[in-house]
């Protein structure tokens, strides 16, 4: 590879349903859920050991500062005064990246994701580059394991090289629809992760949301730089209609390749993804913490100070820490989120 590629993570989010660990003041990506390192910790590492790779770049909010500091010392932090999701973020670190004249690759990554096979993620993006320096918006799409409702999909177009052209990107489905594309063998699911020139998404960005970008430019050109970070201009970014990248620029280009990544990938967007992926006993159970069960199966059961005793249940979530205890099903564990709002509605101090 010729060209710098600069990893871009996105450390901004709360991650709602995985309450009550994940917090406003502790969002999961600061938190080691799965192994020792914190979520934000091991997407470093994952993508520190890529070819060419420079100094991190993490796009992350006003409150999460100190523990990007703690936890990432060294990297770049760009600092959003409020959040307007993923096209804003990115074309922040894209007019960062080329401020000084140069054009590099940048690499755009969730900081709460998790990656098991780190040789077959650096082989997508190794598959994914050359695209991206001719000027595709590459993305990459999990190949499926499941017939799953919980993810939007990309319906594969011509292959090309390792990778396809995107056909169309298609919402998150119902249970018959998923079973038809899995069934199909022609969609993945998508990612929200990608690889692009950042010449090349601002470009696309000016064509198809000329008004964020604006916005944009003017929320960076009047950021504040100091002490190891810029921080973003708050009145001209409020000011941003949020969107994702794949709603603002990638369902609409002309130029989306996708590379399929099979490297046991995992968003954790729930407690029932986390236990996908743990270490199991032999009533398939992942308990963490001081933790006793009888008759139980298929379970996640989590403490971080008392004892927590479970038995005679099925496929279900405890989670218990100092101030509030979960109880879930697992089928039913993505509603985690709708107490985070009830929470929110009432003021009450368990959502921070």
């Amino acid at each position: 590879m010729t060209t710098p590629l600069i990893p871009v993570i996105l450390a901004g989010g709360v991650g709602t349903r995985l309450w009550p660990v994940s917090r406003r003041s502790t969002p999961k990506q600061f938190t080691a859920l799965h192994g020792d390192r914190t979520m934000i910790q091991s997407t470093i590492k994952r993508l520190a050991g890529l070819e060419g790779a420079r100094t991190p770049i993490i796009v992350t909010g006003a409150s999460q500062v100190d523990m990007v500091r703690n936890q990432a010392p060294d990297t770049t932090l760009i600092v959003e005064p409020v959040g307007r999701n993923t096209a804003p973020a990115a074309a922040l670190a894209a007019l960062y990246a080329t401020a000084d004249g140069s054009d590099p690759l940048l690499l755009i990554s969730p900081a709460d994701h998790i990656i098991t096979d780190l040789d077959a993620f650096h082989e997508a993006v190794r598959i994914a580059v050359p695209f991206a320096e001719t000027g595709s918006l590459v993305t990459f799409g999990i190949v499926p394991t499941a017939p799953e409702t919980g993810y939007g999909y990309i319906e594969k177009g011509a292959p090309i090289g390792g990778a396809f052209t995107v056909s169309r990107f298609v919402e998150k489905p119902n249970a018959a629809i998923a079973a038809n594309y899995i069934a199909s063998g022609e969609y993945l699911w998508n990612s929200g992760m990608f690889v692009f020139r950042a010449s090349r998404y601002l470009e696309e960005l000016a064509k198809h949301r000329p008004g964020m970008l604006r916005n944009v430019r003017e929320a960076s050109s009047r950021a504040a730089k100091g002490n190891g970070a810029v921080r973003v201009d708050p009145e001209s970014f409020s000011a941003i209609e949020g969107d994702s990248i794949d709603y603002a620029v990638m369902e609409r280009t002309s130029d989306a390749v996708v590379v399929p990544l099979d490297a046991g990938w995992n968003d954790i967007g729930s407690w029932a993804a986390l236990w996908d992926i743990s270490d199991v006993d032999e009533d398939g159970n992942a308990l963490v913490g001081d933790v006793l069960t009888i008759g139980t199966s298929g379970s996640y059961v989590r403490s971080y100070g008392r004892l927590v005793a479970v038995i005679g249940l099925d496929e279900v979530i405890v989670v218990e820490t100092p101030d509030a205890l979960l109880v879930s099903s697992m089928e039913h564990s993505q509603l985690v989120k709708r107490i985070v709002e009830q929470l929110e509605a009432s003021g009450r101090p368990e959502i921070e």
